[in-house]
């Protein structure tokens, strides 16, 4: 296997260039996916359905914030930005299709009011597959069978 050598070309990576490309296209950026993170999480404190679910987990709200800053800014525009598990996370929670519908409902809801047409289309499509993938792990988790469950939708 050939070394690398001062003066070996470097590959670029191509992800700041994707995600120029996604924030043209959808108009989301930093300081957007921050005030919709800040936004949502803020509804989320606040619901009476959610609300109790994160505060016997969630303490300190800066840390976790910023992580899920990181994470959206991964997810919508591939900065590669978050280094994390979320399915561990999520698998032990006391947490029912409700409550994936309604985490939806919300982020739906936070997203038409921060981003553009195009970029609220962008989190939402990515929202939902998260929602789906989660709502299935923890469902598994919990030895139920998650092809007998519709998708959320």
């Amino acid at each position: 296997m050939a070394e690398l050598s001062e003066t070996t070309p470097r590959i670029a990576s191509a992800r700041p260039e994707m995600t120029r490309a996604v924030m043209v296209e959808t108009g989301l950026d930093d300081a957007m996916l921050t005030e919709l993170v800040h936004r949502f999480y803020g509804k989320i404190r606040a619901d009476e359905t959610l609300g109790p679910i994160f505060a016997d987990r969630i303490t300190d709200w800066t840390p976790h914030l910023a992580r899920m800053v990181d994470f959206w800014s991964s997810v919508a525009l591939m900065t590669g930005r978050y280094h994390g598990a979320p399915v561990p996370a999520h698998t032990g929670l006391p947490v029912a299709r409700a409550h994936f519908d309604r985490w939806l409902a919300l982020f739906r809801e936070t997203a038409h009011e921060v981003c553009t047409h195009q970029g609220a289309d962008h989190v939402i499509t990515r929202a939902e597959r998260i929602a789906r993938s989660l709502h299935m792990a923890v469902q598994d988790a919990q030895g139920v069978c998650p092809h007998a469950i519709p998708s959320l939708r």
